[in-house]
């Protein structure tokens, strides 16, 4: 079933016509749980990945690895998503409460182990024929492939993520790896994404306010205010639901393809390439959830009536502290090194 994103409160283009010039698209990739094959686009699903080709590993050192087992995280996800299905919901069981508990504990992988390569998680592949704003790749590769590690021990703080992106021309596989490597544990259950199948829309979306010209950003924000308070002055209920740039009007929340990136939770700062200085263009959004309070105007027609707690988090991935992680790639040589930030 396809998803359909509903129409904007308001063309925001009406108050602000300048605003037309700004105009792009973005992809909404609307992952929901299925049963995706390496043929399909999909998140946490199987990846067309050659049969002799090594699995890509994290070689940095992750110190003593203890963390929860992927297969208990996906049992723990089925047997709370089967107590919410229940038409009387009477709760879990007590033997459901131990088997919970048993599925939360950690596990520490032995000494010997500590300093091997860590399998990465595939996260998800993407397919250009299927999602209109995924960009040329490197030559004539026409799949994108998305892993990171299960650890936040990378980087100069020693908490920071890694991710592995890798093109490659679909046609050249003819033996798929059935069986890849998977770490034996991982240290958070955000890490472990549920199998999704796709389902692509594009839609029209506007820059970060910040990131447009100063006068213009200074009146969004003034219309903004003016629209909250005769939010607050009225009486009538629908007349007192705020309308809002951000949440509302120009940048969809939820896992996306091309457009711009939100920078809500810290001050825009510039993403240019680190080999050539070119100014680098979104590539990929991976959020932890696909609509929440703010932003629930972007819930899709065909879901109105289902509830968020079943409907806004089908990968089960959490980036951060239930953030987003926008990755951005180099518009002049898609091969040279991604960039990315969370916000």
């Amino acid at each position: 079933m396809s998803r359909t994103t509903p129409p904007r409160p308001l063309d925001v283009e009406v108050p602000f016509p300048e605003l037309a010039a700004y105009r792009g698209t973005t992809t909404r990739l609307h992952p929901r749980p299925g049963r995706p094959d390496v043929a399909d686009s999909s998140v946490g699903g199987p990846l067309l990945w050659p049969a002799d080709e090594p699995w890509p590993v994290c070689t940095e050192p992750h110190g003593p690895t203890r963390g929860v087992r992927p297969a208990d995280v996906h049992q723990k996800r089925q047997l709370l998503a089967s107590a919410w299905l229940c038409e009387r919901n009477p709760g879990l069981t007590n033997e459901e409460r131990q088997l919970l508990e048993q599925l939360g504990q950690e596990h520490r992988l032995q000494e010997a182990a500590e300093d091997d390569p860590l399998p990465l998680i595939g996260l998800a592949q993407l397919y250009r024929r299927d999602i209109p704003d995924v960009p040329a790749g490197p030559g004539d590769c026409d799949l994108l492939q998305v892993f990171w590690c299960p650890f936040d021990a990378h980087g100069p703080t020693g908490h920071g993520m890694l991710l592995d992106l890798r093109w490659r021309r679909s046609w050249e596989v003819t033996e798929v790896m059935t069986a890849p490597p998977q770490p034996q544990v991982v240290g958070s259950e955000g890490y472990v994404p549920e199998p999704c199948v796709l389902h692509p829309e594009q839609v029209a979306t506007y820059p970060f306010a910040g990131l447009l010209p100063e006068d213009l950003c200074a009146r969004i924000d003034a219309w903004e205010e003016a629209l909250e308070e005769e939010a607050e002055q009225s009486a009538d209920d629908d007349a007192a639901t705020w309308v809002g740039y951000q949440y509302d009007l120009s940048i969809p929340p939820g896992w996306r393809v091309g457009g711009f990136a939100s920078w809500h939770a810290t001050d825009p700062y510039p993403m240019n390439c680190r080999t050539c200085s070119t100014p680098m263009h979104l590539l990929l959004t991976i959020d932890s959830s696909e609509w929440d309070g703010g932003s629930g105007s972007w819930k899709p027609l065909e879901e109105q009536d289902l509830p968020t707690y079943r409907s806004a988090r089908p990968t089960e991935v959490t980036v951060g502290r239930w953030g987003e992680l926008n990755i951005f790639a180099c518009p002049q040589e898609p091969s040279h090194p991604h960039r990315w930030c969370i916000q």
